[in-house]
């Protein structure tokens, strides 16, 4: 089943909304902390998952005279967006929970059944929503839509920290247990931690893209596949740029000068193919050298000037 990028976008904006005013009137209702973060935690999630919706809809954009490499990085940056807003997250729920355990007499909560439904509704919802987008993110290669599904993932867990902590606050009121009724605050620290945990995975992997970062491991298994056509005499250059779900690919190979355009033309279609069945979405330019095959490495490599050939299998000079 083919799932839209922009389709699964949407329906995370709307989830959302959903979610953060239902936790907003039950968390003021029932006086918990650890709803009421959640329903701050909903609200940027809210606000990731606007930005993510336009950010799907411009990266689709094709190349222009001024982007030649396409739109794609605007996901990345908006996965950057994203982690900010979760650490702003983290660092209210920190202080106001701090805040409860140490500068008052613990907390007074009402209707407490409420608050476990409405978390309950909170990781159903969550939970078809990771679904849906982990889905979307691996068809497309979308960073921004794997970012809105780490969001949601991340909810689904602190829904449930929290659904433990108003139950051991039940507990504590109905035991007589008045250590029991910090367990609200401690469940939201709880939550705070998750998500500072999400957001430092999800930036490291946007500033990786944002700086153009290779793949771990990409440029070795490459060059490991050139390496195995006929023909091919020496690699001297495998560039990698990430781009949204795009990888660039830059090869230069070196190759028998005396071989004709023919087999040439042939060769870079190999080393293009092979790629591609690899990295399915990737963008290959292929450029060839010539060098002399004499079996040893150290002496075949031309430094100045050399002629490069295309992917179409054109001489360029460089």
């Amino acid at each position: 089943m083919v799932i839209d990028k922009q389709n699964a976008a949407l329906s995370s904006v709307f989830a959302a909304v959903f979610l953060t005013s239902m936790k907003i009137v039950v968390g003021i209702f029932t006086g918990s902390l650890g709803i009421l973060s959640e329903a701050l935690h909903s609200a940027l999630d809210l606000c990731a998952a606007v930005i993510t919706f336009f950010a799907v809809r411009i990266s689709d954009k094709p190349a222009d005279s001024e982007h030649h490499y396409g739109h794609g990085k605007i996901e990345s940056f908006s996965a950057l967006i994203e982690t900010v807003l979760l650490l702003i997250t983290c660092g209210w729920i920190v202080y106001e929970a701090v805040e409860k355990l140490f500068f008052e007499n613990g907390v007074e909560l009402i209707g407490i059944q409420w608050g476990v439904l409405t978390m309950i509704i909170s990781i159903v919802v969550d939970a078809s929503r990771v679904k849906v987008l982990k889905a979307a993110a691996k068809e497309h290669g979308s960073q921004a839509l794997e970012a809105d599904a780490l969001h949601f993932s991340s909810d689904v867990w602190s829904s449930s920290v929290v659904i433990v902590g108003l139950v051991c606050v039940w507990i504590g009121d109905y035991f007589n247990v008045p250590i029991l009724k910090y367990a609200d605050p401690i469940a939201a620290l709880g939550v705070a931690l998750l998500v500072i945990k999400v957001s430092i995975k999800l930036g490291l992997e946007t500033i990786d893209v944002l700086l153009d970062t290779a793949p771990k491991g990409m440029k070795e298994m490459i060059e490991k596949e050139i390496s195995k056509i006929t023909g091919v005499l020496q690699i001297i250059e495998v560039r990698i740029r990430p781009s949204g779900a795009v990888q660039y690919i830059n090869i230069n190979v070196g190759i028998d000068p005396n071989q004709s355009q023919r087999t040439v033309h042939t060769m870079v279609h190999e080393i293009r193919e092979k790629i591609s069945e690899k990295i399915p979405r990737s963008d290959i330019v292929v450029s060839t050298y010539p060098v002399e095959d004499n079996g040893t490495a150290d002496s075949i490599i031309k430094e100045h000037n050399p002629e490069r050939t295309s992917s179409d299998g054109r001489l360029q000079q460089i």
